[in-house]
């Protein structure tokens, strides 16, 4: 099986801000909707056999941030898949990925050309690390994807919105929420009382909040799992970005001399395709 990454942006010129939509209004998203055009344009679609699978982010002209769970079953398989309208290098998963407890869900996707930055093609921010992430004085947040509208829904076919909270760590792993679960590794956004939720399909894209003194979204939670869906007393969990700062500060850094190792060698790490959609959702 071939996995095809299909990039379905929406658009801007500086990390994590949004030239068609601008900062979020006064208004609140309740219960999500439909994304507008130009909404989060560092969103992507990772899709298998041109179905929608997991979401994803643009870190920069060669980087996507996503899931290691989305990546981890398919690890060997995409050795043997050689089409390509742009293939991908190479897929690194966080060498402390623990799929059991969905410790350390992030995966990197080394493209295997630069993306073209437009006013639809953008890469999103991310915290330098935790420090950083809490002298950003967050207003809003929100989180976006294909996945189901509902537990065991279809995926649809326009990106989607929502509004969430984020919730304290200590106050999600108490006995009547996730019991202890949750690691420092992770994050949870949603409400106590549910309703407003991240869902199948949704998995490896971003949860991004507004920094009113930076005028800017940062993305702070790559999506990981949580308990069916929209539950009360069970948001979303989501890998912390601020904890692997430095991980995704070093791929990058060696983004450039990988990139050229691999067009050096005439060759794909791991050859799978990357066909790259312009679609304004």
């Amino acid at each position: 099986m071939g996995l095809k990454v299909a990039l379905l942006f929406v658009s801007v010129l500086c990390c994590g801000q949004r030239t068609l939509v601008g900062p979020p209004d006064a208004s609140r998203i309740v219960g999500g909707g439909e994304a507008p055009e130009g909404a989060w344009p560092w969103q992507v679609s990772l899709q298998i056999l041109s179905r929608h699978y997991c979401g994803g982010t643009i870190l920069n002209r060669l980087w996507v941030l996503s899931a290691a769970h989305c990546f981890y079953r398919y690890q060997f398989s995409l050795l043997f898949h050689l089409f390509s309208m742009r293939s991908i290098s190479e897929i690194r998963i966080h060498e402390d990925y623990d799929p059991q407890t969905s410790d350390s869900d992030v995966a990197l996707v080394l493209l295997g050309s630069p993306l073209n930055f437009t006013d639809h093609v953008q890469a999103a921010c991310t915290p330098l690390n935790v420090s950083h992430e809490v002298s950003l004085n967050f207003s809003r947040c929100f989180i976006s994807g294909w996945g189901s509208t509902y537990y065991q829904g279809e995926l649809v076919d326009r990106l989607q919105e929502a509004e969430v909270e984020l919730i304290d760590r200590e106050r999600c792993n108490q006995h009547s929420w996730y019991g202890g679960i949750i690691t420092e590794n992770m994050l949870c956004a949603g409400r106590e009382s549910g309703g407003v939720d991240s869902c199948q399909g949704d998995s490896g894209g971003p949860l991004q909040c507004f920094s009113e003194d930076e005028d800017r979204f940062y993305v702070v939670g790559v999506t990981s799992f949580g308990e069916e869906c929209g539950l009360p007393l069970r948001p979303g969990v989501y890998s912390q970005t601020s904890m692997f700062a430095d991980w995704l500060k070093a791929n990058q850094e060696a983004s450039s001399a990988a990139f050229s190792a691999t067009q050096r060698r005439g060759r794909r790490l791991i050859p799978v395709l990357l066909s790259v959609a312009l679609m304004l959702l």
